[in-house]
């Protein structure tokens, strides 16, 4: 039976990597899960190797990293290059779905597009602003922003291109002014084949309903991106599913992996199944309410979950494994953390 696992495990690059710099990271994986600022470094630090946090936050500090909403409607990290092709792609569909929530909260086209344009001028110039500031300057020139209102205002003009987060400060998302983009544009067919083949390159072994779910796009979308390169594409067949991969297969992967919660390797697909006993689906994202655990992986399926704590510059990383034994060399596995944490443990 062809490992899918340890194909996946190579196809994200989580093993055997070789990238010299975060964005070629995240350019490589199309797209990276990230309402969670510090698992979304370690999602990108655990795929380059000698990674520093430091040099992740760098990068987005620099914007070669864009934070901001993206794939259903949720924060991802994009490249750089890749932020305003993806917008143009997912947004349209984003913005139709939240046309109710719009009307509920009272925010209508006039004052959505008044809102944009205060906000692109208060961070025109390479000027940065935390988003308690952001709202007191929408309420100073009279746009209400309590409730939900404000974080769909700063949400609307994501999606407009017009602004991202960057880096957060003392626990506080700090947001800046996206840079316009090149001049090289794509057609929608174009970017629904080029999404495709960065899933699939990336993520892959994948189903067609693996990779809907990842976009947010229509099923209809993902056939038309998913048939422009089925073509450079390998099937595997599992009990009448089909999975389609741009490698020739893996070697089994004994390796034991600390990952982040909210990581594409458990993100990145509609059926976690293969990566993780339906059994213990309760033990990384309790009671299904969106929040997912750091996960500790093991011949590529997902043994366990792991935490950190940190106290006088010191990180104690502790495994709760959901078999005993379960969790093979998770020594070596929490030295990477605490390297890239630059950190001694406890």
């Amino acid at each position: 039976m062809t490992d899918i696992p340890a194909q996946r495990l190579q196809n994200q690059r989580i093993a055997h990597s070789d990238f010299k710099t975060p964005e070629a990271v995240v350019s490589w994986l199309g797209a990276i899960q990230a309402q969670d600022y510090a698992s979304a470094e370690w999602s990108v630090g655990a795929r380059l190797p000698g990674a520093a946090q430091a040099i992740v936050e760098q990068a987005i500090a620099d914007q070669k990293i864009i934070r901001t909403w993206m794939l259903r409607g949720t924060l991802h990290m994009v490249a750089a290059a890749d932020v305003h092709w993806m917008l143009a792609l997912v947004a349209p569909k984003m913005l139709a779905g939240n046309a109710r929530r719009y009307k509920e909260l009272e925010l209508d086209e006039p004052t959505l597009m008044l809102s944009n344009k205060l906000l692109e001028a208060h961070l025109e110039n390479g000027e940065s602003a935390e988003r308690h500031d952001l709202f007191a300057m929408l309420e100073e020139k009279g746009i209400v922003t309590k409730g939900q209102r404000g974080i769909h205002l700063l949400q609307r003009a994501a999606f407009d291109g017009l602004l991202s987060r960057g880096i957060t400060r003392g626990g506080s998302d700090v947001y800046v002014a996206l840079k316009p983009p090149g001049a090289q544009k794509m057609t929608r067919e174009e970017s629904l084949a080029e999404l495709a083949q960065r899933y699939f390159v990336s993520h892959g072994p994948a189903t067609l309903q693996d990779f809907a779910w990842w976009t947010g796009l229509s099923m209809g979308d993902a056939r038309t991106g998913f048939a422009a390169i089925q073509s450079r594409l390998n099937e595997i067949k599992i009990d009448g599913a089909a999975y389609w991969t741009a490698a020739d297969g893996a070697a089994p992967d004994e390796s034991t992996y600390l990952l982040p919660g909210f990581d594409e390797y458990v993100l990145g697909y509609k059926d976690r199944g293969i990566v993780l006993d339906p059994q213990y689906a309760n033990l990384i994202c309790p009671g299904g309410n969106g929040v997912f655990y750091p996960t500790i992986v093991h011949h590529g399926q997902i043994v366990g979950t792991w935490k950190r704590a940190v106290k006088k510059g010191r990180v104690t990383i502790t495994p709760t494994p959901f078999v005993a034994g379960a969790m093979g060399d998770f020594d070596v596995a929490a030295q990477k953390f605490a390297a890239f944490v630059a950190m001694d443990r406890d």
